[in-house]
């Protein structure tokens, strides 16, 4: 691990748990979000037909208008320690190359959290944090994930980052809906890291607590600054980030990200184990394997 551990400080009180999980059954997800609905909605449609509480799904080749986002920013005030640009609206259709979301539920309603890269026509490739209840199919999108019975993802108030953020936690169940029934079959694990601490030690961690040796990683998060084992570092303190491919094996973890900084650039490559401090938020899908 590095000598010294970037810290960024956030205004309210460190909670002693740095990491929020909880077990449920492993769904595969593959449906299609309707031209003319919004991603939230659709998404969260996608997941409950599936009899599921909670998923991370995966966007390729999506083609959106109108399409909303924003990227990170630095804070206003003292009230947060980092915050959000200026939002983003591209004219015309915009295709998502590649994006992951977080699908949960926020005041008993579908809420989604999605990073991802994308491409208006004639402009650059992008990169931000997606605003999926203002952005929708310009044609039936194909969505695929892993969907969650059991596990929930709750957008729930965090006094420590003053930022209302997902939760893993078990999920209420309604035993009396055959679709939402835990079957017993393979099950996977909702997870959620809090700041300042390195992102491959902590899922390191809890895996090694879980049982968990090998693993397929799948999730999104924020970073304070990033350090590859390739290539120049990102210097940002706050960023927006999508795992590509992530891997636990062997008892270690292995994050291949793309990650947007403050400025726009983007930046991607395998992080470095021990130098890549959580910023606001990671929240993941753990699916072991073997």
């Amino acid at each position: 691990m590095a000598a010294t551990m970037r810290t960024i400080r956030h205004p309210g009180p460190v909670a002693p748990i740095r990491h929020a999980k909880a077990w449920g059954e492993a769904v595969a997800l593959n449906f299609t979000v309707a031209p003319g609905e919004t991603m939230e909605a659709g998404l969260g449609r996608g997941v409950a037909e599936a009899g599921c509480e909670a998923a991370y799904v995966s966007l390729q080749g999506a083609r959106l208008d109108p399409f909303r986002y924003v990227m990170p920013a630095g804070s206003p005030g003292p009230s947060h320690a980092a915050w959000y640009s200026r939002t983003f609206a591209p004219e015309g259709v915009v295709t998502v190359t590649e994006a992951g979301a977080i699908v949960g539920r926020r005041d008993g309603a579908p809420f989604v959290h999605c990073h991802g890269l994308w491409q208006a026509e004639g402009e650059p490739l992008a990169m931000g944090h997606m605003l999926p209840p203002d952005s929708r199919a310009a044609e039936p999108v194909r969505v695929t994930g892993i969907g969650l019975r059991g596990a929930a993802f709750e957008s729930r108030q965090d006094d420590e980052t003053n930022f209302r953020l997902f939760a893993a936690e078990p999920a209420d169940i309604d035993l009396n809906n055959e679709a939402r029934q835990v079957s017993g079959g393979s099950r996977a694990l909702a997870l959620t890291l809090r700041p300042n601490q390195d992102v491959c030690h902590a899922i390191e961690a809890v895996c090694a607590e879980a049982g968990i040796t090998r693993a397929r990683i799948h999730g999104i998060g924020s970073l304070n600054e990033a350090r590859f084992e390739d290539g120049p570092p990102m210097r940002s303190y706050a960023s927006e980030l999508l795992i590509r491919d992530g891997r636990q094996e062997n008892e270690r973890v292995r994050l291949d990200v793309a990650v947007v900084a403050m400025d726009g650039a983007i930046f991607d490559g395998v992080l470095a184990r021990g130098d890549n401090p959580v910023c606001v938020t990671f929240e993941l899908v753990v699916v072991p394997e073997g």
